[in-house]
């Protein structure tokens, strides 16, 4: 069982079923969810399938699936000519490759399990009237990786805590998943393209931690007779050795196409100063990002500290901000 559900302890049932830690008056026990599938080696997974999450441990459900361009800086291209190799050194160039990201709800039985380690991930856009400056967030909506999903089966007909799952799927016993999309999710995946799709993933390791970043397109405001670009970028960390590392500093740069470059140090993230240990390998959170222009680059370090009181620098893959090309309605995620 991963972290955070009833790691630990043993389940009651074969090692097919899916077990949770769930907190009862009498002390914690374990309930079955479900029965494990076996994880997709080719191929993606199904609107309507249910998993458990490999890092986090929630339970989710696919909505649909995202085809996304990796730019993975730890995998080394292969070098077709020798003029490409005497060009690049010192730099190295990144082809991204597509690889199957989903969009799923969270569910919300399991967010009090993962808060420390993991933002409840919300979904953020601008207010889509041109007289208010609110930012909107749905929260319980997250992306994952084809790899991060380990899938189930449930014969529950309501399997996942989450507001919209109501709204967005109904149970249908002679499906395989048995959860279909409602027209609703159709209409709102449509509407809501744009600002729900996650288009690039930046991925790199230092000294076996891993930072992956996604970065999120969220709209333009006009403010003071120019116009201010939003962006939303996820981050997760993860630690892919046995040693305690803690992160301590962030040091950001942000170059807009105005020509403008930015400067940003500060403690922690979010207020946080996570510990990434064997236990709790892995910490994800997001952040907004404006520029007066339509796009820029961002790109940095972490630093993290080990048990010894020594530092180390993790990098930041340079990833850019890109808005959308072509004029999109305003997103809509809140109107039904």
């Amino acid at each position: 069982v991963p972290p955070g559900l009833g790691a630990g302890s043993a389940p009651a049932h074969p090692p097919n079923y899916l077990s949770a830690l769930r907190n009862r008056p009498e002390g914690k026990v374990l309930e079955t969810v479900g029965v494990f599938e076996a994880p997709k080696q080719h191929g993606k997974y199904e609107t309507g399938q249910l998993f458990l999450h490999s890092v986090f441990g929630y339970r989710g459900i696919v909505l649909f699936p995202w085809q996304a361009r990796l730019y993975d800086r730890d995998v080394a291209s292969p070098v077709t000519e020798k003029s490409e190799n005497a060009a690049g050194h010192g730099s190295k160039e990144v082809k991204g490759k597509t690889h199957t990201y989903y969009q799923v709800l969270i569910d919300a039985r399991d967010c009090p399990h993962i808060s420390q380690r993991s933002q409840t991930e919300a979904v953020t856009f601008l207010a889509n009237h041109d007289d208010s400056r609110a930012l909107y967030a749905i929260p319980g909506l997250d992306y994952v990786s084809h790899e991060d999903i380990l899938p189930y089966s449930s014969t529950d007909q309501v399997p996942i805590q989450h507001e919209l799952f109501e709204r967005f799927l109904m149970y249908d016993q002679t499906k395989v998943p048995p959860f279909v999309a409602r027209d609703t999710l159709c209409a709102w995946q449509e509407k809501n393209h744009p600002w729900l799709e996650l288009s690039d993933v930046h991925r790199e390791t230092t000294e076996n931690i891993r930072v992956t970043v996604i970065p999120f397109y969220m709209g333009m405001r006009e403010a003071q007779n120019s116009h201010v670009y939003w962006w939303r970028y996820c981050i997760r960390l993860e630690n892919l050795d046995s040693e305690v590392v803690q992160l301590r500093e962030r040091h950001w740069r942000i170059f807009s196409l105005s020509g403008t470059l930015e400067t940003v140090r500060g403690r922690g993230v979010v207020g946080r100063e996570p510990v990434l240990s064997k236990e709790q390998p892995a910490f994800q959170y997001s952040s907004h990002v404006s520029l007066q222009a339509s796009s820029g680059h961002m790109w940095g370090t972490f630093r993290f500290e080990r048990p010894d009181g020594s530092h180390f620098d993790v990098r930041i893959p340079p990833f850019s901000l890109e808005s959308n090309k072509d004029e999109k309605t305003p997103p809509s995620g809140l109107h039904w």
